[in-house]
């Protein structure tokens, strides 16, 4: 149906936009799709305050690792948020897996996906150059990952201060 990329910096309120614009669209259900996993307290802590931000009406599919899979159970009238990229990207990365196809049939399923797809991702290409060569090779794939998903989506919306700025559509 359609595909909005927002993207933005930590704390830049990108998912509060992505939830207020995909709340505005009829659907037959809303979905969050969730990346996070709660390997410590403080996120769970993160975990509990974003459940508690949508509030009732959302239904929560969790997606540490088959995000392709869960937006392509989305159904024709869905409204999802998927929230965020960057997660799932750690998330991969921890286990090794091959990035480059993690994220090629992951845009195949955004592109195949009949639902309105709200797709949430950090910037992370703006700072200063990582010390490290994990946290260099996590902004590099960061930064592939984002170009190939604003690539395949409708509009593209960057989110800075809680203020949107649409870079496409």
């Amino acid at each position: 149906m359609s595909l909005t990329f927002v993207l933005g910096g930590a704390r830049s309120g990108k998912t509060s936009y992505a939830l207020r614009e995909a709340w505005k669209r009829s659907g037959n259900r809303h979905v969050m799709i969730a990346t996070a996993q709660a390997h410590d307290a403080e996120m769970a802590d993160r975990i509990a305050r974003h459940r508690a931000e949508r509030g009732e009406g959302w239904v929560t599919v969790e997606a540490p690792l088959d995000l392709a899979g869960a937006v392509a159970a989305l159904g024709a009238g869905d409204v999802a948020v998927v929230d965020c990229l960057t997660l799932w990207l750690t998330n991969h990365l921890l286990v090794e897996a091959d990035l480059g196809q993690q994220v090629a049939d992951l845009t195949r399923a955004l592109a195949a996906s009949p639902a309105a797809l709200y797709v949430v991702s950090n910037e992370v290409g703006q700072g200063i150059v990582p010390d490290n060569a994990l946290a260099r090779r996590f902004r590099d794939e960061a930064g592939w990952m984002n170009q190939a998903v604003a690539a395949a989506a409708d509009r593209a919306v960057l989110v800075a201060a809680g203020l949107p700025l649409v870079l496409k559509g």
